[in-house]
């Protein structure tokens, strides 16, 4: 498995579900896995996250998978990209204290806008949230704008256009 961070392209983040520097963000590292073709990482929140009082926020839910999707269109897909659209479905609560896994692939790709789809996962494997998303990749305007002004040479390669 690949240990994806942002610094690998010479990008600066804040991002506040993967960047551990972050020190109000979750910090959630995440991996690629490109035998099998998907993006995945562990996590476990504390009741800082907490909607209810025992359950993580169904918005931190939904921050956890769409950033699991979007490190799929980098890793996976070799482009970085936004989201365009995205819809959730909630089985079961995802609690606080508890270790869960979040995996994100890519579907489709046409070129100008990919497909993806992501779950979390309890400890037994069962589902408790899916998503799916549309996501527009970037071209050299987006991207510059994205980057605060200049792309690093470093992520050029992602960029479509």
């Amino acid at each position: 498995m690949e240990r994806l961070d942002n610094r690998r392209w010479g990008l600066e983040s804040n991002c506040f579900v993967c960047e551990e520097r972050n020190p109000g963000g979750l910090g959630v590292p995440f991996f690629a896995d490109h035998d099998r073709q998907i993006v995945a990482a562990t996590f476990t929140l504390d009741d800082r996250f907490s909607g209810a009082p025992t359950y993580v926020h169904g918005g931190v839910v939904l921050a956890i998978l769409d950033e699991a999707m979007a490190w799929a269109t980098i890793a996976l897909a070799g482009c970085f990209a936004v989201t365009k659209e995205t819809s959730t479905r909630f089985r079961a609560p995802v609690m606080v204290g508890q270790p869960y896994e979040v995996r994100a692939r890519v579907d489709a790709d046409d070129g100008s806008e990919l497909d993806c789809r992501a779950e979390v996962l309890d400890s037994t494997g069962a589902v408790c949230a899916q998503a799916s998303a549309t996501f527009v990749a970037l071209g050299p305007a987006q991207a510059l704008e994205a980057a605060g002004g200049e792309v690093p040479d470093g992520a050029r390669e992602f960029i479509r256009g």
